[in-house]
């Protein structure tokens, strides 16, 4: 590598390093801001008391502009029909789980349901306590879809309504879903849930279905998690990630190498392999999009999971929490 091609790549993993306030955007979308020209993103800013900004290009490039000159991206309805089976170019999506930092605070999955008007007992993200062996503590497991590259549910749909895209998500079309629930019995994960009904409150204006948001839901049909590609357009975070105050949920881009929990920015590949990143189920060869890195140093002991719970609540893990 020449001194200058170092001194560039240096400059990038500086920013993407330190540059959340701003970087997160640029990861997914090329920016949350971005020029408004090409002349504009060149322009040599002389006066030191200008305010400015650094940003990613998309040929991987960091400029500095002056803030004043820069325009936010206008937040774009998510695609419907046809175009929601085209993934976002570019982009191969992929979701980190620190279980070390999980504390069974529960918010992951408010913000999820809150995110896709989901009711109270359907949950897109789980969090199960797991015993791995009698000498051992439980430790909290949040699962949500893995999104996997080889999908069973994929195969199974007689009708293409469950579909993958080139940027690693797996959707589900409601409007061409028939409710067969093949897909529910093939995924060897549970992360399906069925709309049994229309009791749950609607979105305030009428909206076109996309499978981007699954919403509005429509009675007789499957849904699930779906990484939130609609905020990814917008260059924000999916709901859980944001939700979690632990920081245990990071998400990103494995194209870019890097993945956000909205705090810090790691870089994927490395993080697995510091940590000894792994896939649940890996052996079923459905190769998900979920990794999770092993409950060592755990900051939280598992017991400060249950000091909100309800009694019902409680009673999900009472194999497990009375055999510890």
């Amino acid at each position: 590598m020449s001194k200058d091609e170092h001194k560039n790549e240096s400059s990038r993993r500086d920013f993407l390093k330190s540059g959340f306030a701003f970087g997160i955007g640029t990861l997914f979308t090329g920016g949350l801001f971005s020029s408004c020209s090409e002349t504009t993103a060149k322009v040599t800013i002389s006066d030191e008391n200008v305010e400015k900004i650094k940003l990613l290009t998309t040929d991987g490039q960091i400029v500095e502009i002056d803030k004043s000159k820069a325009c936010p991206i206008s937040p774009c309805e998510p695609p419907v029909g046809d175009e929601a089976r085209k993934g976002i170019p570019g982009r191969k999506f992929v979701m980190v789980i620190d279980l070390a930092r999980c504390a069974n605070a529960g918010k992951c999955t408010s913000a999820c349901q809150l995110g896709h008007n989901l009711t109270p007992d359907q949950e897109f993200m789980r969090v199960y306590l797991m015993k791995d062996h009698e000498y051992t503590d439980p430790y909290w497991f949040p699962k949500n879809c893995y999104h996997c590259d080889n999908p069973s549910c994929v195969k199974v749909c007689p009708v293409g309504a469950t579909f993958k895209r080139d940027d690693g998500v797996v959707l589900v079309d409601a409007e061409t879903c028939i409710g067969c629930k093949f897909c529910v019995s093939a995924c060897p994960y549970s992360a399906r849930v069925f709309n049994w009904t229309e009791d749950w409150s609607k979105p305030e204006v009428d909206i076109e279905f996309s499978p981007e948001t699954s919403i509005p839901r429509i009675p007789g049909t499957v849904s699930k998690c779906d990484f939130c590609p609609d905020m990814s357009r917008q260059g924000k975070l999916p709901h859980c990630v944001t939700g979690c105050p632990m920081g245990a949920i990071y998400f990103g881009d494995a194209n870019e190498d890097t993945i956000c929990n909205g705090v810090e920015t790691l870089r994927f590949k490395q993080t697995i392999k510091d940590k000894a990143g792994y896939r649940y189920l890996e052996e079923l060869g459905t190769l998900p999009r979920v990794y999770y890195l092993p409950p060592v140093d755990r900051q939280f002991p598992y017991e400060r999971g249950f000091e909100k719970l309800t009694d019902e609540q409680k009673l999900r893990y009472k194999n497990i929490s009375d055999n510890s």
